[in-house]
């Protein structure tokens, strides 16, 4: 009795002096509020504090119940999904189907959005309203992927919403949802402060408050924490790793995740027109733009040894890469071979495509948005100018440079993706043709276009199939390797640090969420 009043005891102290706010700090800036704005992995965490999807996923990226219980085919081309009840908004607002059906008509027609959400709402043809907790999903073919694109659908209010825009969410008072945390103060490129939703459907979040801060600088971040100004920060610089391992009052949470750091080339300029940013040696156009031609984007890809990015510059922090999925995941091409590093056959095929004394180009990067990104860029740039091909590097921050690259404005960049773990994910947003119809290639910043991949990538968005479907998509993606739509660099390593009285569920897909960290004392 005596040692079950004394763990009593300790358990309500725990209890008591568990810290009531959490202080995270995020090493990219949150560019919007607004869940439909744009695809972007900093927007979408903060998306998951304040909204809700009618499918969730766990931590290794496997579909669980969200704001739907259950979901079925009902029907070829009919998926039906059985809503939560009791679901309430952070205005009282009550969660129905009208809510779904309206959330899902806004996907395509946001204004401005840079990286558009509208490729998982354009396979649904019609939308039924069973009843107010019921929802029917009509596609025009069978389309198996419907749960996984919901994946990527926070939910908002038909009522509240009805006229808003994405300044009305970026305000702070809009941004309305169903989720574990309210937004209290929005201070853009700073901080969000968010309060805990106290009657939230999945249980109150472990935090009264949470202060969200946005230091994009790595050394800042690092010192915030050792200070005990922050509490917990993302994106772990590589050259700090083994000093926040090593120190006694913090630890680390890791995983392999699912972002790929890759290189995007021009296609969109034709064979005989002018690359924005390549020349010849002497500075004057060439008159064409030789990444349309594939030896000279082989040659760009073996001239990285991506063994010296992934073991200096990320310090183990990352696996080489030769496609946009880990092994282990829905349709990983397992027999790709690697990107074998050969700088003297690269000179032998820029040679043969007519560049024997290569060119002068420009790669661009962010310098504040992926791990040790302006250093991998600096490297390439090296790499590429050992076989000829002159590279000078231009680094700059995230919000300048997304939206250059959105405009197609470079001849090369640097970026990342964060895939689901399902090939047709980065397909459809990356490598398709780009179409507003379909909603594909809301990402191919570079304009790669190839009709036979397309169409593959039709078949495969229809077949039921499990097997068949995963045939297809590795069919597809071994395409892309082939012809090097994009250079894969690395797939990074997810770590975050921690003060020792926390605890973290690190997370595949790398989003940084308050609902993830609890006191250490609680399982």
């Amino acid at each position: 009795m005596a040692a079950a009043s004394a763990l009593a005891l300790t358990a309500g102290q725990a209890a008591a002096q568990a810290p009531t706010t959490l202080t995270m700090a995020v090493g990219a800036p949150v560019t919007s509020l607004d869940p439909h704005f744009h695809q972007l992995s900093p927007n979408n965490a903060v998306s998951d504090m304040i909204f809700d999807k009618l499918v969730d996923t766990d931590a290794q990226a496997r579909n669980i119940p969200g704001l739907a219980t259950e979901w079925r085919a009902v029907g070829p081309t009919t998926w039906e999904f059985k809503l939560r009840p009791g679901v309430r908004f952070h205005n009282g607002s009550e969660f129905t189907a009208e809510d779904v059906a309206f959330t899902l008509q806004r996907l395509p027609n946001v204004p401005n959005a840079p990286s558009s959400f509208a490729a998982f709402s354009r396979p649904i043809q019609r939308i039924e309203i069973v009843d107010p907790l019921t929802i029917r999903f009509h596609t025009a073919a069978p389309y198996p992927l419907l749960p996984l694109d919901m994946t990527n659908v926070r939910i908002i209010d038909a009522q509240t919403h009805a006229n808003v825009t994405t300044e009305g969410f970026n305000s702070g008072g809009l941004a309305i949802g169903t989720g574990p945390f309210r937004v209290v103060q929005h201070r853009s490129g700073d901080r969000i402060e968010f309060e805990r939703n106290a009657e939230y459907w999945g249980g109150a979040p472990h935090f009264q408050r949470v202060s969200y801060r946005m230091i994009t600088n790595d050394a800042a971040r690092t010192a915030g924490l050792l200070a005990g100004d922050l509490d917990f920060i993302d994106q772990v610089p590589t050259t700090d790793i083994a000093r926040l391992r090593n120190d006694p009052r913090l630890h680390l949470s890791e995983i392999v995740g699912l972002r790929l750091i890759f290189l995007g080339l021009d296609h969109l300029r034709a064979e005989n027109e002018n690359s924005p940013h390549i020349t010849d040696n002497d500075g004057r156009p060439l008159g064409r733009n030789p990444l349309r031609d594939v030896r000279v984007r082989r040659a760009l890809s073996m001239a990285i040894d991506r063994e010296a990015i992934t073991g200096r510059i990320m310090d183990g922090a990352a696996t080489p890469a030769n496609q946009f999925l880990p092994p282990g995941t829905f349709s990983h091409v397992a027999d790709l071979p690697p990107i074998r590093f050969d700088p003297d056959g690269a000179r032998r095929l820029l040679a043969e495509a007519g560049y024997p004394n290569g060119f002068r180009i420009q790669l661009n990067t962010p310098n504040d948005r992926y791990i040790n990104d302006a250093r991998i860029a600096q490297a390439v740039g090296a790499m590429w100018t050992r076989i000829g091909v002159r590279t000078s590097v231009e680094a700059q921050t995230w919000a300048v440079f997304v939206n250059r690259a959105g405009r197609q404005e470079y001849s090369a960049h640097l970026i990342g993706w964060g895939s689901n773990p399902d090939g047709s994910h980065p397909m459809r947003n990356i490598i398709a043709t780009a179409s507003a119809e379909r909603g594909w290639g809301a990402s191919n910043r570079g304009r790669y276009s190839n009709p036979r991949l397309d169409a593959l990538l039709v078949q495969a968005m229809a077949e039921l199939d499990e097997g068949r479907r995963e045939r297809l998509l590795v069919d597809i993606q071994r395409m892309a390797a082939e012809d090097v739509a994009v250079i894969p660099l690395h797939i990074q390593t997810n770590i975050w640090a921690m003060r020792r009285s926390l605890q973290h569920s690190a997370r595949v897909d790398e989003l940084t969420r308050a609902q993830d960290v609890r006191p250490a004392t609680m399982r």
